[in-house]
């Protein structure tokens, strides 16, 4: 690609003339040695740059695979111009928190994947600059924060992750009085305690937290629904109640062997080294010295690897059935990973783990795969290869196969909420469950996704809950 030209940042071909450029990200070598934030920002004449790269398509391609429906090339222009509090207050329009969405959305598979430039260069940095933007407006105090006059009503969430800070943060403007119900003593789900620190740093969520909380938003920490409070009691002395509380619940192996000390879920392994352990209450996985496998491709299945080699193991291997081109995990993370040790056995699938005779591992014995016809998902469907079996010497074993929503017991006052065939929460169109008054959205009820899918949920759930309530509201002032 050619160098930058004079003046290039104000041509409409701008794009052929800036090379797409990453922001700054810290040497392998020095960041697996912590858990700090990987990237920085770009400076301001970079982040104007690549901002003018956008073409400013009319029907912009970006902001359609946006799931927000983020006004993406109306807040590039404003950067590019140096405007960026003004780009700022566009982002935050649609999205509440574009700070941790920009750090954490895989947008090689959404805006970027979508930008038109992918057919003659590289895609617009879509999401760094959002990032810049947005910490840029909190360096220099310009997020609201400010308390809407109440409107009488209340609303309870249960809990705290994404979908929950997004609903509460949404009826807070409304004037609602809003409760967040956490069963652990952090604030921030998934987000705090599931996302690595060298992905989404813990301050980052605690100042969305402590923003909420200015805007009158009340944390209840340590109280889990029903068993500290019920769902009636709720329901009782709340107009609306929101259900965010993700889905949670391991895939298993699905292997022999799988029981057997020494294999491990990837969500407790994360959980116990990002959060402390009195705020958890789970016991240390240890992992120094020792050769981890991690079983599956998701961005989960990054994240432990990546973990494991900070928490000082001797070897990190990521175990996967398909190739690169049909695995779920983000490239970015990918290549991170590959950068700070990790490595890839694609086309391999574990059958069995090896017992060592005295409760442990030893191993995992593998087979060879090779794609044959596409499944009912459109990637290709992986088969066994005869005779390719072999043995991955491992003394720790990662499971990183994916959630399923937690179920509700027979006996629970949840029991009532209809779920579908695979445990995830039906809604309608104004994300209320069968309960009236119930709504949910987020993990619980599409199942694992991503940040901002529970994002778009909340938001659409908090829209209903207004219009449901509309006859309780006050008259609006003349």
């Amino acid at each position: 690609m050619p160098p930058t030209a004079p003046n290039a940042s104000t041509s409409k071909y701008a794009w052929s003339l800036i090379a797409r450029t990453a922001p700054p990200k810290r040497a392998a070598a020095e960041r697996v040695a912590d858990f700090n934030e990987i990237y920085s920002d770009y400076d301001e004449a970079t982040v104007r740059e690549q901002a003018s790269r956008c073409i400013q398509c009319p029907n912009a391609l970006c902001a359609q695979a946006c799931p927000l429906s983020n006004r993406i090339p109306e807040w590039l222009a404003l950067a590019a111009q140096g405007q960026f509090l003004e780009a700022a207050a566009l982002s935050q329009a649609t999205s509440n928190m574009p700070e941790i969405c920009s750090r954490v959305c895989p947008q090689e598979r959404l805006c970027e994947g979508a930008c038109i430039l992918n057919c003659k260069s590289d895609p617009v940095a879509i999401g760094s600059v959002e990032r810049f933007i947005n910490e840029y407006a909190f360096a220099h105090d310009a997020v609201d924060a400010t308390p809407t006059t109440p409107n009488g009503l209340r609303a309870a969430i249960i809990g705290s992750g994404p979908a929950g800070m997004a609903c509460a943060d949404e009826l807070a403007k409304l004037g609602y009085a809003v409760t967040v119900f956490e069963s652990l003593l952090l604030p921030g789900g998934l987000l705090v305690n599931g996302i690595p620190s060298f992905k989404l740093e813990k301050s980052i969520v605690a100042r969305r937290v402590d923003l909420l909380a200015k805007r009158g938003v009340e944390f209840t920490l340590g109280v889990a629904i029903g068993r500290d409070v019920s769902l009636a009691e709720l329901r009782r002395t709340h107009d609306a109640v929101f259900l965010g509380h993700g889905a949670q619940k391991s895939k298993t192996a699905g292997v022999p062997g799988e029981h057997l000390s020494g294999v491990e879920q990837a969500l407790p392994f994360l959980i116990q080294k990002n959060v402390a352990s009195d705020l958890v209450g789970l016991p240390p996985i240890d992992v120094v010295g020792k050769h981890v496998a991690v079983l599956g491709g998701g961005d989960t299945a990054m994240d432990c690897l990546r973990t494991a080699l900070r928490a000082g193991a001797a070897s990190a291997v990521c175990l996967y059935r398909r190739d690169f081109a049909n695995m779920p995990g983000s490239r970015k993370e990918y290549y991170n990973a590959l950068e700070e040790g990790a490595e890839f056995q694609f086309l391999t699938n574990p059958t069995e783990i090896l017992p060592d005779g005295r409760g442990g591992i030893i191993g995992v014995r593998c087979v060879r795969m090779e794609l044959g016809a596409p499944d009912a998902s459109g990637r290709s469907k992986p088969r066994a290869v005869p005779g390719s079996e072999f043995d991955a010497h491992v003394d720790l074993v990662l499971v990183a196969y994916g959630f399923d929503p937690v179920s509700f017991p027979e006996d629970s006052e949840f029991s009532a909420i209809k779920v579908n065939e695979w445990g995830g929460i039906v809604v309608d169109r104004n994300q209320m469950t069968s309960l009236p008054g119930v709504f949910a959205g987020g993990d619980s009820v599409r199942g694992p996704s991503l940040v901002v899918h529970a994002v778009r949920d909340a938001r659409h759930a908090a829209a209903g809950i207004h219009r449901q309530l509309a006859a309780k509201l006050p008259p609006a002032p003349v």
